[in-house]
């Protein structure tokens, strides 16, 4: 006999659910896929569908197997690579897919689930947002439903199976939390690995060319949070250093990377009060780390600070990262500058911008010493008529002259860089320093938020007596940018003049309710590592807790639990009483002194008896017409005591 290849419409109930669950746990991962996989996943969804409904024969062997290199073959064109989160789920994406169109049977569908379930889990590589928590609940309680559906012959209704998939995860819950509570934190979360995907992150760049911050400025996404410990800086202190830029060619700026220095080795005196803080950064797959001028202090680990006094981790910040930090909001950086240090500062290309070079040091020889001339040049940009705004118009080669002789329009790297040349051309050290100014208290978690829209440039110059000392340009031309920031401009006559786009006041607020409640989850959920689990086991009372005392309450916690858990099923779902009429038909099979044979029914049992005893037929016949009216008759209190007489009458007689 042939094998049959084809479906029977057996999977009609189960499969529509089984689908569902795969396509719901697929949807975190739409966005970072190839559209090419997303439609071989829904065509083959729809196509395995279909089959089913019309009892169409599965594709061949040899067309899956066909169909299997070549999905493997284009994730590997598609990622250069099989193993990481981005062909990881690529991978399962394609497995799921080319699965469907095998699935025959019952367990070929939990193969399906089991696929969900990863699928669910490897979205938290990604991303562990607080819209994690909901999705998970959804797509947990969508592919048990599925199991549900697909454990019985005819699938519960919806509502049902639903009711039944809820009340499982509830039980769930008190053990799920209690693991999350107890189990010992490590360092590093399983789910901190690099995050391998093609899509951009919006952000500072290694090099600077105008146009490339204003850009930015449009930006409404977090660059980072901060919490201050005591006192918040004023907004003229909040200067978050990030890149020292010292390269120009005449148009662009660029760095190098820094080097290692010893913490002695460090030069720069710091004076006055320090500030400390806890910045939480978002991931930008670079390797630079913010801190407010001048850091002091930093605990996160891998990260080196540079000759320049800049913060560079050795690994790029693929994921969310927290670290505290201790910064001098007044210093002195490198008061004695070596020869070679300051020719290196003071380059710049052979005939570029040479209005500019004209005009500074026409400016230096009317200065009467180099303090003159920094503030000559900010009265230039703060009197004359020079506008700062986030749509300025193209620059060619010589962008610097274009900018200061011709469109007098720029955002900060505009003035930086024109500032920074002006200096060098004057005989002054100069470079550019990028990074964020500014920040918004959010009044309602109490902490700061700087947004890429806060992402700024500045110089700074180097002076005898006094070292490298901030001076940043776009203060002459908009103060309002470094008094207010640009998340308070942005509702002024300012902000409106520079282009900027002012949301409701409402809407505002609104989105700082919701960041302070993602800032709660990033807090409480994705920060619950091994320094918050240590704080919070003494709070409960733990003395000098280790991971020993951790596991030792947590099991002596989920047996608690699971006895729990398992007296209330019990209670639930114990055994039914069992029904009267059958516990007096068995009174009578037992006093007849025969056993009824196996599928045998009362009406032949009773015919049997008869036929071996005579004296109690007509008894028995009429045990066995009662017990079928109790037993599968209309309800009724009077059948059930006429079954119970004719058997205690049955009993009187085989005793007599």
């Amino acid at each position: 006999m042939a094998k049959r290849s084809g479906t029977d419409g057996s999977l009609l109930h189960s499969l529509p659910w089984t689908l569902a669950a795969l396509t719901f746990s697929m949807l975190p991962h739409i966005p970072f896929l190839p559209v090419w996989i997303t439609v071989a996943y829904l065509g083959c969804a729809a196509g395995r569908l279909q089959i089913e409904r019309k009892r169409w024969r599965l594709p061949a062997a040899w067309i899956r197997m066909l169909l299997a290199l070549i999905c493997f073959i284009g994730v590997l064109v598609s990622y250069d690579a099989i193993s990481g989160v981005g062909p990881g789920s690529a991978l399962l994406s394609v497995m799921a897919a080319l699965k469907l169109l095998e699935t025959r049977q019952r367990r070929d569908q939990f193969v399906l689930l089991f696929i969900s379930i990863f699928l669910m889990m490897s979205a938290l590589l990604r991303e562990q947002y607080l819209w994690s928590l909901p999705y998970l609940l959804i797509a947990l309680l969508l592919t048990l439903t599925a199991w549900l559906q697909m454990s019985t012959s005819r699938g519960a209704g919806a509502r049902q199976a639903m009711r039944n998939s809820a009340r499982l995860l509830l039980y769930a819950v008190p053990l799920m939390l209690t693991m999350w509570v107890f189990f010992p934190r490590i360092s590093n979360p399983f789910w901190a690995v690099p995050v391998d995907t093609s899509s951009s992150i919006s952000g500072l760049s290694d090099q600077m060319s105008p146009g490339d911050i204003s850009s930015l400025s449009l930006s409404n996404a977090v660059a980072f949070r901060v919490r201050f410990d005591d006192v918040i800086p004023e907004p003229r202190q909040r200067y978050w250093r990030g890149l020292i830029l010292h390269r120009f060619n005449g148009r662009t700026w660029s760095g190098s990377e820094p080097t290692i220095i010893a913490r002695d080795d460090r030069p720069v005196e710091y004076f006055g009060d320090p500030v400390s803080y806890q910045v939480t950064m978002e991931p930008t797959r670079q390797h630079w780390v913010f801190a407010l001028d001048i850091p002091y202090q930093w605990s996160l680990p891998k990260t080196i600070i540079g000759q320049q006094l800049e913060l560079m981790r050795t690994q790029p910040i693929d994921q969310r990262t927290t670290y505290s930090a201790v910064s001098y909001p007044r210093f002195k950086l490198n008061a004695d500058l070596r020869d070679y240090s300051r020719r290196f500062h003071l380059r710049l290309p052979e005939g570029s911008n040479p209005q500019t070079v004209k005009l500074a040091r026409d400016m230096r020889a009317a200065a009467a010493s180099d303090e003159d001339f920094v503030d000559a040049v900010l009265r230039k940009f703060h009197e004359e008529e020079y506008f700062y705004t986030l749509k300025p118009p193209a620059l060619g080669r010589n962008s610097i002259d274009e900018f200061l002789f011709r469109t007098r329009q720029g955002f900060c790297e505009h003035y930086a860089s024109a500032f920074a040349v002006m200096m060098r051309a004057a005989g002054i050290p100069s470079r550019v320093v990028l990074g964020y100014q500014g920040g918004e208290i959010n009044p309602m978690g109490n902490y700061m938020i700087v947004r890429q829209s806060d992402a700024h440039a500045w110089t700074e110059v180097w002076m005898q007596g006094k070292g490298w000392s901030r001076v940043d340009p776009t203060a002459a031309v908009a103060p309002e940018r470094i008094d207010a920031g640009m998340s308070a401009a942005m509702f002024g006559a300012a902000g409106a003049s520079w282009g900027l786009v002012a949301p409701s006041e409402f809407l505002h607020r609104m989105r700082l309710t919701w960041d302070a409640i993602n800032e709660t989850w990033n807090d409480w959920v994705l920060g619950y590592g091994p320094e918050n689990q240590n704080a919070f086991m003494e709070w409960l009372g733990m003395e000098k807790p280790d991971w020993q005392k951790m596991m030792l309450t947590g099991l002596a916690l989920l047996v608690a639990l699971i006895t729990v858990i398992s007296v209330l099923l019990v209670m639930r779902y114990g055994q039914p009483a069992k029904d009267k009429a059958a516990v007096l038909y068995r009174q009578f099979t037992e006093a007849a002194g025969i056993d009824p044979y196996l599928g045998e029914s009362p009406i032949a049992f009773a015919g049997r008896l008869g036929k071996l005893d005579r004296s109690v037929h007509d008894a028995a016949s009429e045990v066995t017409e009662r017990y079928l009216a109790a037993r599968y008759g209309p309800p009724s209190a009077s059948g059930m005591l006429k079954l119970q007489q004719s058997v205690q009458r049955f009993l009187r007689e085989k005793r007599s």
